[in-house]
């Protein structure tokens, strides 16, 4: 696998520490991609592309970004199959960065989705090589849960935005509607 030139799809910046810090322990060096047209409300959306701008000028990072809101497009693209909707959204962006890297010359594409213990890597790293082949570009996988808390815990310290759900309006009425 050459990943002499890794784009790194970036979630958030709290779950991107981590991930850059160990693709650094393993001489990668990292370019951030930003693509979540996901994330609603749109200042959910813009906390936590903002972070990772800092987060990318704080650590020396290259940091290409597609900044599109637009939530009438994220519904349209995970309705009617609302409960395949993770599914959808891991394809969409992956899709975006698969893209995005083989144009632009990088030679591997991976997600900071993969230090989430909330996410389902099977799929994603399913998604990850089927586009893969699909763009003529290597996928690199590794498992980053191990690292979940110390990145969070590295995000409080530096006193990063913390995001509370997924990205999602589904996620939040989730995460918020236990409460309730």
């Amino acid at each position: 696998m050459n990943t002499e030139k890794l784009l790194l799809h970036s979630c958030c910046a709290p779950c991107s520490v981590s991930c850059v810090e160990q693709l650094r322990k393993e001489n990668i060096e990292p370019c951030l991609f930003w693509y979540n047209h996901n994330i609603h409300p749109y200042t959910e959306y813009k906390n936590r592309f903002i972070t990772l701008n800092i987060f990318a000028d704080n650590n020396n990072l290259n940091l290409h970004s597609i900044d599109e809101y637009n939530l009438q497009i994220f519904l349209k693209e995970i309705y009617p199959k609302k409960e395949e909707r993770c599914k959808n959204c891991y394809k969409i962006r992956l899709e975006k960065t698969a893209s995005f890297a083989s144009k632009e010359g990088f030679t591997a594409f991976s997600t900071s989705l993969f230090i989430s213990p909330y996410q389902d890597h099977e799929e994603i790293k399913r998604i990850g090589e089927e586009l893969a082949a699909l763009y003529n570009i290597d996928f690199y996988y590794k498992d980053f849960r191990l690292y979940f808390n110390e990145s969070q815990q590295i995000a409080r310290s530096k006193e990063m935005y913390m995001q509370k759900y997924c990205g999602c309006i589904f996620s939040e009425e989730e995460r918020y509607a236990k409460n309730i």
